[in-house]
Order: structure tokens, then sequence, then C-alpha cells
């Protein structure tokens, strides 16, 4: 049995036995990691208030081969959701952030580029603006995982796009020329073209003091969720909630 230690954020728990949980955690060296609490949900002195899903956490643990679930000891909480006010909005960003981990990250696979990339939303996540930092963590994971084309040129013909014929589906990879566009896709405001461009050559807090409001990037955000749709081939329900709003 080896003892190992991480920084994790908390994705996801479920009840098992009467105090145990089975806790799903995203470590920084390690990856994605599933292990069992035991005690959990009575002991506050080992995993206090640091079981919230998106919770930067001090992870201690043991690993045994050929064992599927870790034995998860102690969480020391370092940084808090809860620590900034919560309405339905953030809570709605926070639960997709950790959806997507959850359903997009392979078990034991240390990811740092993506690490980072939660952290850095996090501290932009708040209830004067979630929509920005979570139209950056859309497309960014979508690029980071592979599932992202050049969006300068059509994914059909090669030829390359200008502001306003930028068209997407939901079952294709990609932007689409006005020539190569589906029936039933959609547009990319040109707006929103650029925007993901600037999203994925500068750095969160360059965009962080520009206003955000809720239609701003709307439609690319959209285009995000579909890509996430298609390649994990399932619906993310928080995904669809904030689409809804």
């Amino acid at each position: 049995m080896v003892l190992l230690t991480s920084d994790a954020l908390i994705l996801r728990t479920w009840p098992v036995q009467e105090a145990d949980l089975i806790v799903s955690f995203f470590s920084r060296d390690y990856g994605k990691v599933k292990g069992v609490a035991k005690a959990a949900l009575k002991s506050r002195k080992r995993f206090g208030g640091a079981l919230e899903p998106m919770t930067l956490a001090r992870a201690y643990f043991a690993d045994k081969p050929r064992r599927e679930l870790v034995r998860l000891d102690q969480l020391e909480s370092l940084r808090s959701p809860l620590a900034l006010p919560v309405d339905y909005v953030r809570a709605a960003v926070l639960s997709f952030y950790a959806e997507v981990l959850e359903e997009a990250l392979p078990e034991h696979d240390p990811h740092e580029t993506v690490f980072r990339l939660v952290l850095a939303v996090l501290d932009q996540t708040t209830v004067e603006n979630p929509w920005m930092p979570l139209t950056y963590f859309s497309l960014w994971m979508i690029r980071l995982m592979g599932w992202l084309p050049d969006l300068s040129v059509c994914s059909a013909c090669g030829e390359r796009l200008h502001m306003g014929e930028a068209n997407f589906h939901p079952q294709l990879d990609g932007l689409f020329c006005m020539v190569h566009r589906h029936g039933s896709g959609q547009m990319l405001a040109g707006d929103s073209w650029q925007l993901a461009h600037r999203i994925l050559r500068e750095p969160v807090t360059a965009l962080a003091q520009e206003p955000w409001p809720r239609r701003r990037g709307q439609d690319l955000r959209r285009f995000t969720l579909q890509a996430l749709e298609r390649h994990l081939e399932r619906r993310m329900r928080s995904g669809e909630a904030l689409m809804r709003l």
C-alpha cells in the first residue's frame, strides 16, 4: 500500500453504508481518483467542509495495487467555493465544472494544464460575473481534450472563415463556411467568433474586466456544450440548466 498526498478538486460524492462516502476528486499529481472515505459524514476533523464539489483541498489517501478505489484518509480544505456568495447561476456554473471534469477526464491520468485552467476560472467565477469564466472554461476544455478543430477555417473545405459566416452543427466538429453549412446548423455571430480566438490566446484575467451580460457569447457556449455532449455521448444536465437561463 502506497500513501499519497496531492492538491485536489472535489468533483462528486456518493453515500455508501451508514456514514461512508465514495469521493471522486481530480488531483494535480495523480489525475482523477475515486476513493472511500470511511465515516466521512461523522468526522469533521478529517473532512470538515472539504466535501463540497469544487472545493480545493489537500487530499491524503492510500493506494493499493489492483484496487479500484483508494482509501481516502483526510481532506484539508484549502479553498471553498462557499467562501464567496452563491446564487443559483454561480451554483450551476460550479456544478457544470464538476460534471465536465467528472465525465471528460480519464482515471489516474494527471493533466496539469486542465488543473491550472480550473483554478484560474474558479478565481473569476463570482455572482457578479459567472458567464465569462464559464465560456472560457468550456472552450478551453474541448481544446485540451483534442476536440476542437481550427476555428479559423471551414472544417469541410479548409477555406479561411470571415466574420459573420461561421456556422456550427450539433452533430459535427468545427465550423463551416456558408457554402458547406448544414440546414439544421446555427450561425456563430461574428463577435462570438472573434471572442473564441481571443479566449484561445489570452489569459482569463485579461477578459475579467470587460462587461459580460448573459447574452455575450451565448452561441459560443452552445457550440462548446454541443461539442462536449457529442464526444462524451451524454447530455450534460448542468449545461442544459445553464442554457435555459
